[in-house]
Parts: structure tokens; sequence; C-alpha cells
């Protein structure tokens, strides 16, 4: 089973220094029949002005993924982590017992990611930070394994969540065509982030629309070059 998510429908809200797509019930943006997806919670495409910036806020038991678009993120948080990411390349917090951070667009263009909140399946854990610099010629025409849950032996996603997902991400080029096997009690929530794609050759999507899977295989077909970013999780 298959459900479209257009991005014209999405929660959006433009503060000028932020201009924010949410995929579900977030802040500004509240629709009772879409709060989660599974262990899903939170899907935020952000795009951030340059020498601007979310200051020191908290965050408690719950696994944050960003994944950089394009800009530069520069992280700060209370366990003394700074760094500064770039395209494709990811950091992960596990806010467990509680962690406050920042994140900023110190560069000269606009920063966009996307910030994943993932519902933990234990609550008071150690709080925990990583970042990962991917090579983005990995992603090529391949499902990337990004994060797998703690104790899965069967994928090298060097990310360790406390749930049972799986985040991936590729770039197809224009005319490849990719699979993605959703197996029975799994689900999983497709994000175009960049491109156009058929879908199992006759559900089209464009940038920041998404696709909720429900045990059901998909055939993906890039009409130009495609940034694709995918969660596959236990069926809710």
């Amino acid at each position: 089973m298959q459900r479209y998510v257009d991005s014209t429908r999405m929660g959006h809200v433009n503060h000028g220094w932020l201009d924010s797509f949410f995929h579900f019930s977030f802040a500004e943006y509240y629709n009772p029949d879409n709060i989660q997806f599974g262990v899903l919670r939170v899907i935020n495409d952000d795009i951030v002005r340059p020498n601007t910036g979310f200051e020191m806020h908290p965050h408690k038991d719950m696994e944050v993924i960003s994944y950089v678009v394009e800009g530069e993120l520069s992280h700060k948080d209370s366990m003394g982590n700074e760094h500064t990411l770039t395209r494709g390349q990811v950091q992960y917090m596990s806010a467990g017992t509680g962690i406050f951070h920042s994140e900023h667009n110190w560069g000269d263009k606009p920063l966009r990611f996307i910030q994943m909140w993932i519902l933990p399946n234990k609550e008071g854990l150690t709080p925990n930070y990583g970042d990962y610099r991917f090579k983005f010629e990995d992603r090529i025409d391949a499902w990337m394994p990004i994060a797998t849950s703690v104790g899965n032996a069967e994928n090298d996603a060097p990310i360790k969540i406390h749930a049972d997902a799986n985040v991936y991400a590729s770039v197809l080029t224009q005319g490849k065509t990719t699979e993605f096997k959703v197996e029975k009690d799994r689900q999983a929530y497709l994000v175009l982030l960049e491109g156009k794609v058929i879908v199992n050759g006759d559900v089209q999507l464009s940038a920041r629309d998404a696709l909720e899977i429900i045990e059901e295989d998909i055939t993906i077909t890039a009409d130009q070059e495609s940034h694709l970013y995918l969660i596959e999780m236990q069926k809710s």
C-alpha cells in the first residue's frame, strides 16, 4: 500500500531567517491525522539563511538525525561537540536524559538540511553525539546505509540508533532505476529531496514530495538526477 504525500499540503512556515516544511505535526502546524508514521515523529525540511540559526535549546528522549542537503551546518552542544558539516554529511544525537544544542549557518549561502526525530525504544539513555562525512559517490545509484538499530549485524550503517529503523540515501542518475523491498510487517517513508522520479510506473514525485509505503516493494525511475532519502521501520 502506498500513500502519496504532496509537498504543497505539508505544514509550512517562513520566518524570514528560517523557511520550514513539516512532514508531520510540528510547531505552528498541527494535524491530528498526521502526528507520526511508525517511530518516525518528525521530518522537517529546513532552509536557514546565512549568519542565522537555531540558538541553544534542549532535547530529551529522542533520536535526532540531521542530513545536509546543501550549504554548511554548524553544530554545538552541551557535551562539548562543535563541528561543521556540508552536503551529504550527517549528524546524530541520542538526546536521552537531556542535551542542549545549537545549529547555525555561518556560511555565505543558504543551508538546507533535513531534521529527523525518531522515537527511541527506551527512555533515559545516556546522551550521545556523532557526525559522519560519507563519501558522496557511495550513494550514486545505490542505497547508502546511514543508520540502523543498535545490535543489527545485517546492516553496516555507521550510525546506531535506539529504534527499529534503517535510514538510507541515494542519488539516482537520470534514466536509472532502483528498487527497494519493504518486507511483511515493515513500512517505509520515502522523501525526494531533489529531482523528479516515477515510482512503480505511475506515481510521480517532485522535489520535497514523499511517499508512505507499507508492505510493498517499490521501483523508482529517475526522470532527472534525483536525491532520495528513505526511512524503513517496523509497521505501526
